[in-house]
């Protein structure tokens, strides 16, 4: 007994170590997440360009799965045990976040665009609606990832297939094809590709070179495309690719099809004829069509400053292999990734010597890599980074600049202007295709009203109606005692070494096996098993709970004191800790984060109170909040959770006593009473919402050691159930 309890305490005392131990890297994360989202709100890239997750709270369990697949560097992180939108201008749509997550809480949606006006007007079938067979794909949509203009492509041409059914118009031209793809990128040769294998006439046409915008990437730039298919071709080996490895792909594609495309044609517009033939007009001449997709991309022609020497020869507007460039004084104008990759490959080139000119105060849209690695040739010196600047004059052997500090000159060999190209909407307006937010359908944001309970509850009732009815059959049987059970006619198969009780605990025993290969499918070696986390979520909780009614039936419904009674136990504890987890953890983490949007939302408006008064009356605002941020760090945060509930019974006189300090300086100061009083409410809900939010972290933390008593739980009931089969064969219990 001695031993049995000392067991007990010492392994009691480790996992205590090892739940405080997580639970400390746990608040830290927290704490860090809450700063970094604070931190994107001010310098604005928490918006979304287009694409973003979007995360239902109620379904998030908090595993973190839709973090590591994300290959952008925060765009979400864990705040409070749950994934939140960080960075979301940094999503650009890769949609893995949605595919790893078991519990589907995320779906790749669309940002604000009710007002933007670069966004086209199209169908779901991608037609332009007022100009039938006009099909847009690829990045002019407004979407730019690879994979999704390969999708756009191929759906293009089959919604063409469906509809070549109606024979062309009597009187049509002989000339006349049945589609014509404008541009050669990923979506025009996705098309092309399926169009061929549908049979589809067509003709491609493309103003340089196959690639798209992929071709004008600097030299081995890195390419993500993540796992696709392109029509005839079949899957891409590889996740990512060096820019000439992708080109090098597009040209053997190209060849080995044999796709009719013909170079040199620059777009100008398409018209629509008669019988809803189009006129599909270029630089070289026309072709006619019953069905056209203009896949032009969205950078046309680069953007130019508009500043005088801005002609030279030394003036660029793209870098395509920085090697070259050594020994140079260069200028980068831009602020995008483009620009910040450019300058620090440049950089990279000895004796360089590298400025980068960006007009904003700060970089609020790159991507952490790339963010990340000019900060480190910034403090390094390799960069010479002038921000809150303009060119305003470009000479032969200088540049001069507009800086806060007034015009300054910089010795200058090259420029490369990288701010954006103009798009082509003007031919796409002439063709008929529309950019007014009035006419496009309006996006509803994805509803957080349901978390799979009712399903799961119809699927657990089912299961548990299954197993009552087979004991109500042998109710004789499963209510008599076990010494005069041997008696009955049932008990040589119902026994739990009979014929039906060994079939239950065998399947049981698959069933365990089955679901515990959930676990290899999450982790980073499980994706050659295939399939959705969603579809094995399902599956880990249905043959959870089926297989402990089996080995409840295969136990005879009496599990006794032996390794096989602990296991069912440990078994029945998996299935309340799952659902625990599953159903039930996500509503307090979900209340924290709604705390702290509330939180996020009274900070400006305490900043834009403040901000009105003159300069003397704001330093009593900034005050206001510099006493009452210190004061919730000191309350919530910056102790442990003892000395925290501890706090509780003196923070109201803290606060009232705060305030009231702060009142009587804000009034020698002259600020009117009722701004006072703004102020002070403002103040008093920013403490009280940042002191529930500790709170409620306090709780989610104990209601997150659901997962760490699953785990070691499912460890236990592994270990018993095989110690317990073992111990079976060994002495014949199974064989009898």
């Amino acid at each position: 007994m001695s031993w049995t309890l000392l067991t007990i305490i010492a392994t009691a005392n480790l996992l205590a170590l090892l739940l405080v131990r997580q639970r400390r890297a746990d608040l830290a994360r927290t704490t860090s997440g809450v700063a970094e989202r604070a931190n994107a709100k001010e310098r604005g890239s928490h918006k979304a360009r287009l694409q973003y997750p979007h995360v239902n709270l109620a379904k998030c369990i908090g595993c973190g799965s839709c973090v590591r697949a994300c290959p952008e560097e925060q765009v979400l992180d864990m705040v409070h045990g749950q994934a939140v939108v960080i960075h979301g201008a940094r999503c650009v749509g890769h949609g893995v976040c949605a595919t790893e997550c078991p519990t589907a809480a995320i779906v790749v949606t669309l940002g604000a665009i009710d007002r933007r006006r670069d966004i086209p007007v199209l169908t779901d079938e991608l037609e332009v609606p007022s100009r039938p067979g006009l099909f847009l794909a690829g990045e002019v949509t407004g979407y730019s990832l690879i994979r999704t203009a390969i999708t756009h492509g191929t759906a293009v041409a089959d919604a063409v297939k469906r509809r070549l059914v109606t024979p062309p118009p009597k009187d049509a031209d002989k000339k006349l094809i049945d589609l014509c793809i404008v541009g050669m990128g990923p979506a025009g040769l996705a098309c092309s590709l399926r169009a061929k294998e549908l049979g589809i006439e067509h003709v491609c046409l493309e103003r340089d070179e196959i690639g798209g915008t992929v071709a004008k990437y600097p030299r081995r730039k890195l390419v993500m495309t993540q796992p696709v298919t392109l029509p005839g071709h079949g899957r891409l080996q590889q996740t990512s690719y060096m820019k000439e490895e992708l080109m090098e792909l597009w040209r053997e594609v190209e060849s080995r099809h044999e796709l009719p495309v013909q170079s040199g044609h620059e777009f100008q517009v398409v018209e629509q004829g008669p019988a809803g033939i189009h006129r599909v007009k270029t630089s070289t001449g026309e072709f006619l069509a019953r069905n056209v997709v203009l896949a032009l991309g969205r950078r046309g022609l680069p953007r130019k400053l508009g500043v005088p020497g801005e002609e030279l020869p030394k003036v660029g507007y793209g870098l395509v292999d920085a090697q070259s460039y050594k020994g140079r004084r260069v200028l980068v104008v831009g602020g995008g990734d483009s620009a910040i990759e450019a300058a620090i490959a440049l950089s990279k080139q000895p004796k360089n010597r590298v400025t980068l000119s960006y007009r904003k105060a700060e970089f609020n849209r790159l991507k952490a890599k790339n963010e990340a690695a000019l900060n480190r040739a910034w403090s390094n010196e390799k960069i010479d980074v002038q921000t809150e600047s303009q060119v305003l004059e470009i000479g032969e052997t200088s540049v001069a600049l507009v800086t806060p500090d007034g015009t300054i000159q910089i010795a200058n060999d090259d420029v490369f202007v990288m701010i954006g190209g103009e798009p082509p909407f003007q031919q796409l307006e002439a063709s008929g295709v529309s950019f007014d937010p009035a006419e496009r359908e309006q996006l509803h944001p994805p509803t957080e009203n349901r978390t799979g309970l009712t399903r799961a509850l119809w699927i657990t009732t089912a299961l548990s109606t299954a197993a009552l009815v087979w004991v109500l059959l042998f109710e004789e049987y499963y209510q008599t005692a076990l010494h005069l059970r041997l008696t009955l006619a049932d008990h040589g198969n119902l026994r739990p070494s009979g014929t039906i009780g060994l079939a239950f605990g065998v399947a049981g025993t698959l069933l365990i096996i089955v679901n515990l290969v959930y676990l290899v499918r999450r982790s980073k070696y499980g994706k050659f098993l295939g399939g959705t986390l969603k579809g094995w979520m399902t599956s880990h909780i249905v043959t959870g709970i089926l297989s402990f009614l089996l080995i409840l039936l295969h136990s005879a419904m009496s599990p006794n004191n032996s390794n096989g009674g602990h296991a069912l136990i440990a078994l029945g504890v998996l299935v309340i800790t799952g659902a625990v987890g599953r159903y039930l953890y996500a509503w307090v983490p979900r209340s924290t984060n709604g705390r702290e949007l509330v939180l996020d939302e009274i900070r400006p408006r305490m900043a834009a109170l403040s901000a009105e008064w003159d300069s003397t009356a704001r330093g009593t605002g900034e005050r206001f909040r510099a006493e009452i941020d210190q004061l919730i760090a000191i309350d919530t945060w910056s102790t442990s959770m003892p000395k925290r509930l501890v706090r509780v019974f003196g923070c109201r006189h803290r606060l009232k006593r705060t305030l009231s300090v702060l009142a009587d300086n804000a009034r020698e100061e002259d600020i009117p009473e009722d701004q006072i009083s703004d102020l002070s409410e403002l103040a008093q809900r920013a403490y009280w919402t940042a002191f529930s939010v500790a709170h409620l972290e306090d709780l989610r933390g104990l209601l997150a050691s659901w997962r760490y008593l699953h785990r070691w739980v499912a460890l236990l009931m592994f270990l018993l159930a095989v110690m317990h089969i073992v111990t079976a064969i060994r002495y014949g219990g199974v064989l009898e």
